[in-house]
């Protein structure tokens, strides 16, 4: 019988800009599934384009988003109810720290078979789909049986525990990069996801990193974490600049994830002939250019980047070792009941990540 409370305190979306903090039912844990104690769920640049309304979640007969719904994918937490076989499976116990892909997948559809699985066809995601995905916006989450359990050690502490989903995600993006020693690297945006990639990019030790961003506190913390130039868009002419530094070809990567359209643009016209690009950003409206530039013009290398697929492993090793960190990248921390500041602070530009600890 489960000793968790019957009922819990979490956020719920019934639509856009109608988020309610409500006593709700407490998951319970049927074969093979794991319910946590949320300690930590941070709210992603996604979550505030769903708040606005962005036509790619809320618009269409289905659309993405299926309120009323827990939101929150970026999340860790404790153990606290273990289905039939969940123990046995996952080799936990009651009280370990543990996280889990964003994506909740089918098992059974052709990606999920190749081992495709953050391309699955169903595509549920925590946070986004009610009742098959709720999110950890919550008191307590469930895990499906179908999760990627991943441990988390005593020495990534609780910042950097509430940083994993954004690290993973950060890790394939600069692995869909291909960094090469003499790479003249640009990185566009240094939010949450930027600070983490410019932390990642140092690593592969390019001959050149760049940052872009219109915040210049931001660009601080990018200078802190390896970037070699930082440069602010609006106040400088940051594609001449680019071609000035490399005899006019332009880098030769291009990582975009500003969510800002005009991110794309530039990007296109920054990066040299047979260079690479790479698109993470979610957007809250779309973005037109000349493909012309992709093809005939400049025969690009163009990579799209989404989740973090088998890279959790990764980020937890990079954080245990020391060799990427949260420090300055969370910046503010609010209790469930206060979702309402939390939500407007995440809106805030001198705000990074904004978390949530029920």
């Amino acid at each position: 019988m489960s000793q968790l409370p019957e009922t819990m305190k979490a956020v719920v979306c019934h639509g856009p800009e109608d988020y309610r903090v409500e006593e709700v039912n407490t998951p319970t844990a049927g074969p093979g599934e794991i319910v946590i104690k949320v300690k930590a769920c941070g709210i992603c640049g996604s979550d505030l384009k769903v708040y606005h309304g962005a036509d790619m979640y809320w618009a269409g007969d289905d659309p993405w988003l299926k309120a009323p719904v827990i939101p929150g994918h970026e999340f860790y937490g404790e153990v606290a109810e273990l289905g039939e076989g969940a123990a046995e499976t996952h080799d936990l116990q009651i009280g370990d720290r543990i996280t889990t892909d964003q994506i909740n997948p089918c098992g059974n559809c052709m990606y999920c078979n190749s081992g495709k699985y953050w391309m699955c066809q169903v595509h549920n995601m925590y946070g986004f789909q009610r009742e098959v995905a709720e999110g950890a916006m919550a008191e307590y989450m469930k895990f499906s049986p179908q999760s990627k359990i991943y441990k988390v050690p005593e020495g990534v502490n609780d910042y950097e525990a509430s940083l994993l989903e954004p690290m993973a995600c950060a890790v394939h993006a600069v692995q869909r990069a291909t960094i090469e020693f003499e790479d003249f690297v640009v990185m566009a945006g240094a939010g949450t996801l930027g600070l983490c990639m410019i932390q990642l990019i140092k690593l592969k030790t390019p001959k050149t990193l760049v940052v872009l961003d219109a915040n210049d506190r931001r660009l601080e913390l990018a200078k802190k974490y390896g970037a070699d130039i930082c440069m602010n868009p609006t106040k400088e002419d940051v594609i001449q600049k680019v071609k000035d530094l490399t005899n006019g070809y332009g880098c030769d990567v291009y990582i975009e994830a500003t969510g800002n359209p005009k991110g794309v643009t530039q990007g296109l016209e920054m990066v040299r002939k047979l260079g690479r690009y790479v698109e993470f950003s979610v957007f809250g409206k779309e973005t037109t250019t000349d493909w012309s530039v992709i093809g005939d013009k400049k025969e690009l290398d163009i990579r799209g980047s989404h989740l973090g697929p088998y890279t959790y492993p990764i980020a937890i090793d990079l954080f245990e070792r020391g060799l990427v960190s949260a420090e300055g990248i969370v910046t503010h921390t609010f209790d469930i009941d206060d979702f309402p500041q939390a939500i407007a602070t995440a809106q805030d530009p001198e705000a990074i990540k904004v978390s949530i600890k029920p």
